[in-house]
């Protein structure tokens, strides 16, 4: 624990220092980098050890905020948490000093850095705090942190508005939160973890307040809207943080209050199921109609914590259905995805950074042939797309496979639910998966296939090495998970009782998956070496001859345009208009004419609907409601004064009656 202490110290005492040296570029970014890898080898062999052992550590200190006391603690699911949050911080760090590097002298970069910091050391304290006082104020601490680099490019509207939005539902989730924890503290008289849960009331209210505050941060549907402008406001490696590791924070919430709430009934595995699929499928298909690609990376979130809902689900009907082998499979499905998708979610929003830094544009019309002209962000993001969409030899592969056999496991054990957990488990993967290839085979295909279709992208080079090099760790890492998944699944089996519930060193569920991914994992590697094989082989056989280039079919046309391509709205028509109920996209534009027209134009546009049909009316009329009572607001200090003290008299009398 005192490494994890020292870490955290070090992480805001890095942020502070490289704020009072905004003006010193070269100090202030060895600073930040300094604190960041410093805390992450800290912290990492303590998280390792933890899992590794199945122990826990705890820290107490007595203070003076009321109802408990200063509580830390490590137990594997802690320390599970805190991997993603010390691999992907670092190399965030080593990217955004490379990419910020365009606005210096023109923003205070030591600001920045400061709130990225203090980012990082909330998140691990939210997952090691074990009081709700201290946890409340980490994770408050955590969004205020968020929305400050969110806002970054504050001088653009659209980024006000995205942080607005952020703030209003953080601040919505946080309060279920509140009501969450006071009911969960008042029978003990206490707000330790440790003393939380007993006598605490109707379990099912808790379940909900619980899924409600978590999943606003988590991007559960349809509590997901400041996720589609949040992302894309921010800056790249601010995106692939608060994507790949922040909204983790609210699965991690919402599974340690299940270990306190105890033992489930069948409806909150129903609920997560149900959460599941709807999230995983609008997710995946919102994502497949949009234009800008770090709004597509930011749907996709949506898509995968709907993975991670669907796990959950499956391990939580496991336990209340007394099937150990299913909640083992279902939980271990679950965890196993928050760390594959911090790893290619992260690799994904870096590349698409890459991309935009590039071209200055994140339009995926505007691109084209990127991968000539930048074969290490292309490659990198193809191995990205292939994790995120479920393919062998990645990673993203391992963990949805576990929830498949996990849903399959129920069908074959239970009776009819486990046949109805096991037929919308297994739908809803299928059809996510199916839909996040296609998704994917658009933005690859569009962005860095074919030829330019903008002067930005004929323009484009490969980004700097400080850019690269985090893009390559992290598909090296997507390709070793999934390569080495009967040794990450054998590793997480602390993690995974303590999640589940299960005793200790049941292999039920371990044993189910371990065969089919030894083979897996086999299958893959002689693939790889076949592939690499083949690819030496065709650099021998060419090495000594000589190579032109030509037209293989130009069906007649003798110089072939880049306006011969698909556009990215083409290419994903035939799915998104089979699917126009639910995305209901706009359609603007000059219809073809006669035989030979002049001109004709296309636009589509597919807003969320949640957003404008649900949150815009009910914010509109809150605002009007307000509005009526501006009066209150006299712009006299005196008033507000006097509504301060006639707050204390009401709250005084209110105390000695």
């Amino acid at each position: 624990m005192i490494l994890l202490i020292a870490s955290l110290a070090l992480l805001l005492g890095g942020g502070a220092a490289a704020l009072a040296a905004s003006r010193r570029d070269r100090l202030r970014n060895g600073i930040v980098l300094g604190s960041l890898v410093g805390a992450s080898l800290a912290s990492l062999p303590v998280a390792i050890v933890t899992i590794a052992r199945g122990e826990s550590l705890a820290l107490q200190w007595p203070w003076s905020v009321p109802l408990g006391s200063f509580a830390l603690g490590l137990d594997p699911l802690s320390a599970f948490f805190l991997l993603p949050i010390l691999v992907l911080a670092p190399l965030a760090g080593i990217y955004g000093v490379g990419y910020l590097r365009a606005w210096q002298g023109r923003k205070n970069l030591g600001a920045s850095w400061f709130f990225f910091n203090v980012l990082v050391a909330c998140m691990m304290l939210v997952v090691v705090a074990r009081n709700a006082v201290l946890f409340l104020v980490a994770w408050e601490a955590m969004a205020l942190a968020s929305y400050a680099l969110v806002v970054f490019e504050d001088e653009r509207g659209d980024v006000r508005g995205a942080g607005r939005t952020y703030l209003v539902a953080t601040h919505l989730g946080t309060g279920a939160l509140f009501v969450l924890f006071v009911l969960l503290g008042q029978p003990a008289g206490s707000l330790d973890f440790a003393d939380l849960g007993a006598g605490a009331g109707s379990l099912s209210l808790l379940f909900a307040l619980a899924v409600i505050g978590f999943g606003t941060k988590a991007g559960f549907m349809p509590l997901h809207v400041w996720l589609p402008e949040a992302h894309p406001a921010s800056p790249s490696h601010v995106s692939a943080l608060m994507s790949g590791v922040m909204i983790k924070t609210g699965i991690y919430g919402l599974l340690r209050i299940l270990m306190v709430l105890g033992a489930p009934p069948p409806a909150w595995g129903w609920t997560m199921v149900a959460i599941g699929a709807t999230s995983g499928v609008l997710g995946v298909l919102f994502a497949l109609a949009q234009h800008d690609v770090k709004r597509l990376l930011a749907y996709h979130s949506v898509e995968n914590i709907g993975i991670i809902a669907l796990g959950l689900g499956v391990g939580l009907l496991g336990r209340s259905y007394d099937q150990p082998a299913m909640a083992y499979l279902g939980f271990a499905g679950a965890l196993l995805h928050v760390a594959n998708h911090a790893l290619f979610k992260g690799l994904l929003f870096l590349g698409a950074g890459a991309v935009a830094h590039a071209t200055h544009t994140r339009e995926i019309d505007h691109l084209g042939g990127l991968l000539k002209r930048m074969p290490w962000t292309g490659t990198t993001f193809l191995a990205g797309s292939a994790a995120i969409s479920g393919l062998p030899p990645f990673n993203g592969f391992v963990s949805e496979f576990l929830i498949f056999l996990g849903a399959l496991t129920g069908a074959v054990t239970l009776g009819g639910a486990g046949a109805a957990v096991g037929a919308v488990t297994t739908g809803a993967l299928g059809l996510i998966g199916g839909l996040a290839a296609a998704c994917f085979a658009k933005a690859f295909g569009i962005m860095f296939l074919g030829e330019p279709r903008s002067r930005h992208a004929a323009d484009a080079t490969e980004v700097g090495r400080s850019l690269r090099v985090p893009l390559v760790v992290l598909a090296a890492a997507c390709l070793a998970i999934g390569l080495g998944a009967p040794f990450v699944v054998a590793g997480l089996d602390s993690v995974v009782v303590a999640a589940a519930g299960l005793p200790p060193h049941d292999p039920a569920g371990r044993a189910l998956a371990g065969p089919p991914l030894r083979m897996v994992a086999l299958g893959s590697a002689v693939l790889l070496a076949l592939v690499g094989a083949l690819v030496l082989a065709r650099r021998g056989l060419l090495a000594r001859r000589t190579i032109t280039t030509a037209l293989t079919w130009d069906c007649g046309y003798a110089a072939p345009d880049r306006r011969m391509q698909y556009t990215a709205a083409g290419f994903a028509q035939p799915l998104t208009s089979l699917f126009r109920f639910a995305l209901r996209t706009r359609r603007e534009g000059e219809p073809v004419r006669g035989l030979f027209p002049a001109r004709a134009s296309l636009a589509t546009s597919t807003p969320d609907p949640m957003h404008r049909e649900i949150y815009e009316p009910v914010f509109a009329a809150v605002g009007r409601l307000f509005a009526k009572r501006r009066w209150v607001q006299g712009g006299q200090t005196q008033l507000y004064v006097l509504y301060i003290v006639l707050t204390l008299l009401v709250l005084l009398v209110w105390e000695l009656s």
